[in-house]
């Protein structure tokens, strides 16, 4: 049974894990050793957090044998066997030492946490690093992408260098200990942990805070689309600074491309750099080589290419970003507003303005009907969201409470370690286990959920719909192979299963023992990993008053202030924008509608009797139909006034396909009080 569960822990983590690479990398484009690299080391944390609580259970359970082989007479025995005692043991010694239904054998757990921790590790300081100078690099050949990322990283290796150095020296001047291999693996394993703990409680303080708030909040569906119309403001804002700066690019691109003939020997760089352009721009520059006359621009450098090459992938990446961002946040804009229209319909149906793909699917015509939908929207869903506020809120505080007063063990404070106690006293492995899995799986939450929405300007950001780039994905790996180990060992010291906080003689889980004793360095293991989890406190109260986006909106990086007179001018904005944007789409419905209807009534191409579905073939070739239907509109000049308005809508409509839903729109330059440059931050 233990082995079952153990191969079901290792396959449901791998799928998760895959699945969140799936819906925010590019799995069809993006490259084979990026993906490889982020995918394991999602799959390495995501394995620690569910394979913990077994360990703990399993540590429990040597526990009690342990103290059972210290008695005269062995009295471990399973629950419901019958047992001869001897007369000269008392009864009140006997423990009952079940094992756990998921007890794992002894050496398994000690190599595999060190296979995973070991190998998490040189993803996160070796490989990953590595990875993203390589993925970011301008640099057209695999030795010039080395050589880029070896110099980038030199500063960066040699920091880490220069930390295990010093400590090195402060174990080495100890008149009392003597270095061995153990000690410095020790040394190395606690100085990233110190880095990794200083990180997790900013993070975490954050999560605890904003996780249940964002629930409470969502429960109100003004308050969404109050926000809804700031985030399409300060979007409006981005994509057309990110249409600017693509046009800027192309245009460095296109001198490039006319001042680099076909014989010269940059112009395999020069055809490299146009591939990674968009198809609509490669077009373009291939009608402007062929109408140059020959004028000679200043060649470039080869530098100035590698510059010119890393500039074209950054653009074009930052562009689909925000045209994917765009169109998601009207389609959230067009719901929440749909939804506060059917609030007073009678019929007790939730009505699309603009039905989508996936509302046709089998889910939404049998099960999540517009009826079902009706009734969540409008009974169901504001208590569901306030009561998982409440949950999430009492969790945090326990969260709080906990790592403030888990260093005290007599008396125990920590709730936490309360709970498993109270467990291990009547052997419950399945409550020790589920405790423990859902406490941490609550520290993993508001500390990755907080990973994945942190933005740090146009570096750092992760975007779903399979939008995020090659360093954001590399750098969320590095981020969770760092950040997991320390708060592995914080929730330990939460239970009181880390003897070097808690100074309790018991036996250590198999996740501490690949640790080290980290009483090695004192100053960290009886101070820093004791009093600065305390922060978390003050950490909560800042993000509950919103000091953080306070600071950074006076900064001019714009965050959603409900009191902001500022914030009220960009909702106002976002709401004249969001009408706009639903008036050009409603115009393109209504052209749709008149182009399907005189193709259903006269048959152009044959047309007759035709599904809609099938129109949607007949558009990808609208050039050679126009003509058709010009001609077919002198043929049926002949009808009544009604024929002749739907002939002029269609010559209007199939003239300028601009309002097309399946024609992806030029943007156009929105006004806006807030500046181009984008926050640090997304929601923090």
């Amino acid at each position: 049974m233990s082995g079952t569960a153990l191969a079901v822990v290792i396959v449901v983590v791998f799928l998760l894990a895959l699945y969140l690479l799936q819906r925010y990398g590019d799995l069809r484009k993006q490259q084979r050793l990026v993906l490889l690299g982020t995918l394991l080391s999602w799959y390495l944390c995501f394995l620690i957090v569910f394979i913990l609580p077994l360990d703990v259970s399993t540590t429990i359970y040597n526990q009690c044998i342990h103290d059972n082989s210290g008695h005269p007479t062995p009295v471990t025995r399973a629950r419901g066997t019958n047992q001869t005692d001897d007369s000269s043991s008392p009864v009140s010694t006997l423990k009952v030492c079940e094992k756990p239904w998921s007890y794992i054998p002894d050496g398994v757990l000690p190599v595999f946490w060190r296979v995973v921790y070991w190998t998490s590790q040189f993803l996160t300081w070796l490989l990953l690093p590595f990875m993203q100078s390589y993925a970011r690099s301008g640099a057209f050949s695999r030795v010039g992408k080395i050589k880029t990322a070896l110099i980038e990283n030199a500063i960066y290796y040699g920091t880490y260098l220069l930390i295990f150095i010093s400590l090195l020296i402060y174990v080495a001047a100890h008149p009392r200990w003597e270095l061995s291999w153990r000690q410095l693996q020790t040394i190395g394993i606690t100085a990233a942990n110190t880095w990794g703990l200083f990180l997790l409680v900013l993070l975490l303080g954050y999560g605890l805070v904003e996780i249940p708030r964002s629930y409470w909040l969502s429960s109100s569906r003004g308050y969404l689309l109050t926000k809804t119309y700031f985030k399409a403001a300060k979007m409006a804002t981005e994509k057309a600074s990110a249409e600017e700066n693509l046009a800027d690019v192309m245009e460095e691109v296109a001198s490039v491309h006319e001042s680099v003939r076909y014989n010269h020997s940059f112009r395999k760089c020069v055809d490299t750099i146009i591939t990674k352009c968009p198809a609509e721009y490669q077009e373009e520059l291939g009608r402007k080589m062929e109408r140059s006359c020959g004028e000679q621009n200043v060649l470039p450098t080869k530098w100035s290419l590698i510059k010119l090459h890393k500039k074209v992938i950054s653009a074009v990446q930052r562009h689909g970003q925000t045209e994917v961002q765009w169109s998601i946040l009207l389609d959230q804009a067009f719901h929440l507003e749909d939804v506060a229209k059917s609030q007073s319909s009678p019929v007790r149906q939730l009505i699309h303005s603009f039905p989508s793909a996936h509302q046709h699917s089998w889910i939404h015509r049998f099960i999540y009907t517009p009826t079902v939908e009706w009734y969540w929207e409008f009974v169901f869903r504001q208590g569901f969201y306030r009561l998982l506020a409440v949950l999430l809120c009492l969790l945090s505080a326990a969260v709080v409470w906990s790592e403030c007063t888990f260093f005290s063990t007599h008396p125990v404070l920590s709730l936490f370690a309360v709970f498993v106690q109270t467990a291990e006293k009547q052997h419950n492995y399945i409550c020790i286990e589920m405790v423990c899995f859902v406490s941490i799986l609550f520290l993993c939450v508001c500390v990755y959920s907080t990973v994945f929405r942190i933005r740090v300007f146009n570096y750092y950001y992760l975007v779903p719909h399979h939008q995020t780039d090659a360093y954001s994905l590399q750098f969320s790996g590095m981020l969770f192979c760092r950040l997991t180990p320390p708060l592995c060992l914080n929730f330990l010291g939460l239970i009181h299963m880390d003897s070097a906080i808690s100074h309790q003689d018991r036996i250590q889980t198999s996740y501490t023992s690949i640790m080290g004793s980290m009483r090695v360095l004192y100053f960290i293991s009886d101070g820093f990993y004791i009093y600065y989890p305390m922060l978390v406190l003050l950490l909560c109260f800042a993000t509950y008053y919103s000091l953080g986006s306070r600071c950074l909106n006076l900064l001019g990086f714009h965050q959603y202030i409900t009191d902001d007179g500022l914030t009220s001018d960009l909702v106002e904005e976002g709401k004249e924008l969001i009408r706009r944007e639903r008036r050009k789409r409603q115009k393109a419905e209504d052209g749709e509608n008149r182009r399907w209807a005189w193709r259903e009534r006269y048959g152009v191409q044959g047309a007759t009797g035709r599904t809609r579905a099938g129109y949607t073939e007949l558009k990808d070739n609208h050039s050679s139909a126009t003509a058709e239907i010009k001609n077919s509109v002198i043929t049926f000049s002949r009808g009544d006034g009604e024929m002749e308005e739907q002939q002029r809508g269609l010559l209007q409509d199939n003239s300028s396909d601009e309002g097309s839903p399946n024609t992806r729109s030029k943007g156009g330059r929105y006004l806006s009080l807030s500046p181009s440059r984008s926050g640090i931050f997304d929601d923090v």
